[in-house]
């Protein structure tokens, strides 16, 4: 078997959005993404940002992991902010995403990234996947949402 990393860009969008369709799509997250425009809009917003930098991982030349994300500027110095991370479904629990957090970092240090930020649920196993991998809990930081639908 063999992986390495790769840059994506606008031509990997619907390997991205089918990637990103599977992972989400069963537990514990169980999204919908049944609307195909809805998907490619959310992957096209989130991966287009300015300073984008997205990554994905190649399992025997296919795609199997993705990192959408940008590099952001901050007093404290250059962050990549993931936006969003995943896995195969068939490729977790054997070290795969590790791997690819590794070489993300490398890549993100590389191009002047003091730090990574993201957010993720704390209920999920995902949580459990970036403590593991070195992340800190920010204390103070809280995400808010307001819906006005």
């Amino acid at each position: 078997m063999t992986e390495h990393i790769i840059e994506l860009n606008s031509s990997h969008l619907p390997q991205m959005a089918e990637l990103f369709k599977s992972a989400f799509a069963g537990e514990p997250w169980n999204d919908d993404w049944s609307d195909s425009t809805q998907l490619m809009e959310y992957i096209k917003d989130i991966s287009g940002a300015r300073n984008a930098l997205n990554f994905g991982l190649l399992t025997d030349g296919k795609l199997t992991a993705i990192s959408i994300g940008s590099l952001r500027h901050w007093w404290e110095g250059t962050n990549y902010n993931i936006e969003e991370f995943c896995v195969a479904p068939e490729h977790r629990g054997k070290g795969a995403g590790s791997r690819f957090m590794e070489l993300i970092e490398q890549e993100a240090r590389k191009r002047g990234a003091a730090g990574i930020f993201l957010q993720t649920d704390n209920d999920k196993p995902s949580y459990r996947f970036y403590l593991k991998n070195g992340f800190n809990v920010l204390g103070a930081h809280v995400s808010l949402f307001k819906p006005i639908g």
